[in-house]
C-alpha cells in the first residue's frame, strides 16, 4: 500500500503533467491558427488600371498587363500581411500605340532604364469589421520612392471548383505623377494643359494561396 506522502506526491506529479499537456496543446493550437500562408496573384482574374484627365475634360484609361503580387499572412488575416507588388513598365497599354510608345519613353516611365515600378506595404489603418482598410506603402517609380495611401475593400476568401483558395480585393487611390518625376506636359491654346497631374489608381486583385 502507498503511504499518504506517496499518494500526495503522485497527485502533484499528475497535476503538473496535466498542466504541461494543456500548455502544449494550447501552443499547438495557437501555432496552427497563426500558420503562415503565402499568396501570389492570379493574373487572369486581376487588373491594374489608372485614369488620367486629357484636356481636363475626359479620362483616358490605361493598364499594366504584366505584374506580380506576393503576400504572406498569418492564416487569412490580410490586415497585417507582408505585401509586395511589381509591374513591368513596358507592359503599359492605353489602346493607342503612339501614346503607349510615348509613355514608355524618357518623358514618362523611361521603361528602358526603369523596367519596373514597385510597391511595398508598410502600414494598415482604419480596419473595418469586414476587413476593409487603408493601406500605406512605399511606391517606387523611376528613381523616386514615396509613401502613398490606398483604400482596400476586402472581398473575402473562397475556394474555386478546382480546390484553389482565393482572396479578393478592390483597390483605389490617387497620386500626383510629378512627385515621381513624370513631369511632361503640353499647353493648350486656352492656357490649360494636355494631361492632368493627378492619376487615379484602380485595381482588382485576386490572390491564390500557395500549397
Amino acid at each position: 500500500m502507498q503511504s499518504g506522502l506517496q499518494i500526495s506526491l503522485n497527485k502533484k506529479l499528475m497535476f503538473k503533467y496535466r498542466c504541461l499537456n494543456i500548455n502544449y496543446v494550447s501552443l499547438q493550437s495557437k501555432h496552427k491558427i497563426m500558420a503562415t500562408k503565402k499568396w501570389v496573384v492570379d493574373p487572369t482574374h486581376s487588373e491594374i488600371q489608372f485614369k488620367v484627365k486629357h484636356l481636363m475634360i475626359t479620362n483616358v484609361t490605361g493598364s499594366f498587363n504584366l505584374f506580380t503580387v506576393n503576400a504572406e499572412t498569418d492564416d487569412e488575416d490580410f490586415t497585417k500581411a507582408t505585401i509586395s507588388f511589381s509591374a513591368d513598365t513596358a507592359s503599359i497599354s492605353t489602346g493607342n500605340e503612339q501614346r503607349d510608345t510615348h509613355l514608355k519613353s524618357a518623358d514618362f516611365f523611361d521603361a528602358a532604364t526603369y523596367p519596373h515600378l514597385k510597391f511595398v506595404a508598410t502600414k494598415y489603418e482604419n480596419i473595418d469589421k469586414d476587413g476593409s482598410y487603408d493601406l500605406y506603402g512605399d511606391l517606387s517609380i523611376k528613381d523616386v520612392t514615396k509613401q502613398v495611401k490606398l483604400s482596400v475593400e476586402f472581398g473575402g476568401v473562397a475556394k474555386d471548383p478546382w480546390g484553389n483558395v482565393k482572396a479578393g480585393f478592390t483597390i483605389s487611390g490617387k497620386i500626383n505623377r510629378k512627385d515621381f518625376g513624370l513631369t511632361w506636359n503640353a499647353a493648350t491654346e486656352t492656357g490649360g494643359v494636355l494631361v492632368s497631374e493627378e492619376v487615379k489608381i484602380f485595381a482588382e486583385i485576386q490572390l491564390i494561396e500557395q500549397q
